[in-house]
């Protein structure tokens, strides 16, 4: 499955994937709001490994043709792909090779903190709580999504992936109101108004950060580098939301700063 597949097989991608994951959620008797941010979470990791060993590749064929000296690889090399540089201990394949008898939930933790570790846009956002699951349970979640479908997925099938598990929460009343989703559509509409395509894009209740990943998009659409073009400014009142976006944002291979504030009161940028 990647971007140049058909739309219908796209949407049966999601629709699959969620009731899988749906399913493992009845299994285990959680709530949908303490089983987002670890679904999520997972989806995150799978994207960042997929990111990760495009970003390898590439790194290799361009030292090969001698687009780069042969040198040891470091982090910034990753980031200039868009992809994030991922110690041993973060890789998917390397989470899923851990033994029957080991904690499976410490070993996600821990991929998850070297992620932050290692790239500062993310410190402290990764949701770090699969201790709620039991060990089949996260296993069978893992397994999920590890399809070959989405081992071969591209970032905008990632990206779609994100916001079709963030508009099914928030559906389920995973926060309250669903207060963290405008729907996509309604974002994409409000975008292909104002025509974002340099400056400064600020959304001062981003939510999760839709009308920044819609921005992106219309930018690429039209030929352009996001990173280069635009400067994404957010605030949002719930600590928890943050982290969506931020996720959001990382999972679309963009940046943003995002903080915490209630825009009524508050102007922090």
């Amino acid at each position: 499955m990647t971007t140049h597949g058909s739309l219908a097989n796209i949407e049966k991608l999601e629709s699959d994937l969620w009731e899988a994951a749906d399913n493992l959620r009845a299994n285990s008797k959680l709530t949908s709001s303490e089983y987002c941010m670890p679904v999520l979470g997972i989806i995150f990791l799978r994207h960042a490994a997929n990111r990760f060993e495009i970003a390898t590749r590439q790194i290799a064929e361009d030292q090969k043709a001698g687009k780069m000296p042969k040198r040891k690889i470091i982090s910034a090399d990753y980031v200039k792909r868009r992809a994030l540089f991922l110690p041993e201990e973060a890789r998917y394949e390397h989470i899923l090779a851990t033994p029957t008898d080991s904690d499976l939930a410490e070993v996600v933790i821990g991929a998850m903190t070297a992620i932050e570790e290692s790239f500062e846009p993310l410190r402290g956002v990764l949701p770090k709580d699969f201790g709620i699951f039991e060990r089949s349970v996260l296993e069978d979640l893992m397994k999920t999504f590890n399809s070959d479908a989405l081992r071969a997925a591209t970032g905008d099938v990632f990206g779609r992936i994100y916001e079709y598990f963030l508009m099914k929460f928030a559906m389920q009343g995973a926060q309250d109101n669903g207060e963290f989703f405008t729907p996509p559509s309604l974002v994409q509409t409000l975008v292909n108004v104002i025509e974002p395509d340099h400056g400064v894009v600020a959304d001062l209740a981003c939510g999760s950060g839709g009308m920044f990943v819609q921005s992106s998009h219309f930018i690429e659409a039209h030929g352009g580098d996001t990173m280069r073009k635009v400067t994404f400014y957010g605030q949002e009142k719930t600590a928890t939301t943050i982290k969506l976006a931020k996720m959001n944002l990382a999972v679309h291979g963009l940046e943003g700063h995002i903080i915490e504030a209630n825009t009524f009161y508050q102007d922090e940028h």
